[in-house]
Order: structure tokens, then C-alpha cells, then sequence
């Protein structure tokens, strides 16, 4: 089996695949101060959890935004599972040209998004939201080419900004409210939040539609995306595993 990791800013996603299906998801907190052994019990952990012995994982595959715990997961994968990661990074084959001014500044993760949304969800031209710790916008255009895109903070870091810095508000559950006019404070805060977002998402999509050309397919991705999704029409899918299935794509054209 392969163990796929996409180390986030926030979240570390671990998917376990048998062949090309995905067996199972799990998803921790990240913390960039944990060790490899303590991870390491962590993702022993959830196997068990899965009755999957360590020996069944066959192969390894990690993506990270987060540079310094690359070497801490490549620990992990080595000595406790006994396998050597491919790590998803500059030089890896990915089938996309990328034409941004420095290709070496496009997170890698955003790349497996590309991949794994032209092979489900193709042809392109394609957009790519993904609701992470970051909002993410990605243009595809109708080559398959990797244009560029825009970036705003994610929703969560939003609401956390705005009530660390305002002394009257408080954090809330980032749920739907009973209405867009909100009747108390709480509801207000969620109002602004999450029917705050999808109008900002609604409108850059329309403008990297204008811009594109075509009839782009529009594919939500990320933590938030099932909530914002179901507040909006502007997805023609959600996927909330999108890069592991990304990940895994790179992992079989670089595995030879």
C-alpha cells in the first residue's frame, strides 16, 4: 500500500492507498515542533486503528509546505516504516509546465491539485479554489499549462485575526447562520464569515473565467470547502482529497 502525507500550514492530511482507490483519510494538527518518533506513534496509531500492519505500506509519498518538517516525516518514513519517500518538490516530474514568473515559488501541493483535477475532472481549462490555511485560486488553461493565481487568507485565519484583534468579539463555530442579517453577535460574526467568503470566491471566479476564456470547470478543494460549497453554485465539484489523489498520480509517474 502507499502512504500519501500532505503536510499543511494547519492540518496534515494522511491518505492510505490501495492501488488507486483511497482507502482511508485521517487528519492531525500540525506542529512544527514534534518529533519524528512522535509523529511516528501518532501515525502507527491510526494504522492499528485501520488493522494495518506497518509491513503493508510498501512504498511513501510526502508533499509539505512546511520545509522543516520534511526531514522530520523522511525520519519517520525510514525508521519506522522502514520505506524511502518520494518527496514532491523542484525536479519532480508532474507533467505540468508552469509558467508562473519562478515556478519554484508554487507550492508543490498546488501542482498535485493541478494533476489530479485534469485527470478527474478534465479537460481543461480548470479552477482550482482550495480552503486551507490559505484561500488558493489556480488557473489551468485549455493546454493544461499552470498560469498562476491569487491567494487571501483562509477563512479561519480571518475569523481568528479578527477577534484577536477586536476586544468585543470572540471566536464562534464557523457554521451556517439562520440568516445573512445577523440578529446577535455570534450570528453576525458567521454571517460575515462564511456568506462573507463565498461572495469573495463567487467574484474572483468570474474574473478568472473572464480571463481564461472557454467554459472552465471550477473544483473546490481544502478543509472549508464542503461548508462553503454547500452555500454556493460556483463549484462543479468539491473533492476534498484532491491533493492526496494529486500526490499519488506524481508518485506513479516518478516511481519507475
Amino acid at each position: 500500500m502507499l502512504l500519501a502525507i500532505d503536510v499543511g500550514n494547519t492540518t496534515i492530511t494522511v491518505g492510505l492507498f490501495e492501488g488507486d482507490r483511497l482507502r482511508s483519510t485521517w487528519r492531525i494538527a500540525t506542529d512544527h515542533e514534534r518529533l519524528a518518533d512522535e509523529y511516528a506513534v501518532i501515525l502507527l496509531g491510526l494504522l492499528n486503528v485501520e488493522n494495518v500492519d506497518r509491513d503493508a505500506i510498501s512504498d511513501a509519498v510526502l508533499v509539505s509546505v512546511v520545509p522543516d518538517l520534511v526531514p522530520v516525516f523522511e525520519q519517520l518514513f525510514q525508521r519506522h516504516l522502514g520505506v524511502q519517500p518520494l518527496i514532491v518538490g523542484t525536479g519532480t516530474k508532474t507533467g505540468v509546465k508552469i509558467l508562473y514568473d519562478s515556478p519554484r515559488d508554487v507550492g508543490a501541493d498546488r501542482i498535485a491539485d493541478v494533476v489530479a483535477a485534469v485527470a478527474s475532472y478534465g479537460p481543461p481549462p480548470l479552477i482550482i479554489v482550495d480552503l486551507g490555511t490559505a484561500l488558493v485560486f489556480d488557473a489551468v488553461s485549455a493546454e493544461g499549462d499552470y498560469l498562476g493565481g491569487a491567494l487571501a487568507p483562509g477563512i479561519h485565519i480571518a475569523a481568528e485575526a479578527l477577534t484577536e484583534r477586536a476586544a468585543k468579539l470572540y471566536p464562534v463555530e464557523l457554521v451556517r447562520p439562520p440568516a445573512a442579517i445577523g440578529k446577535n453577535t455570534v450570528n453576525a460574526l458567521q454571517s460575515g464569515l462564511l456568506f462573507g467568503y463565498v461572495s469573495l470566491i463567487e467574484g474572483m471566479v468570474a474574473r478568472f473565467k473572464r480571463e481564461l476564456g472557454g467554459q472552465p470547470k471550477v473544483i473546490g478543494t481544502g478543509g472549508w470547502a464542503e461548508l462553503v460549497g454547500r452555500e454556493t453554485e460556483v463549484f462543479d465539484a468539491v473533492d476534498p482529497d484532491l491533493t492526496l489523489h494529486g500526490v499519488r498520480l506524481i508518485y506513479e509517474a516518478n516511481k519507475g
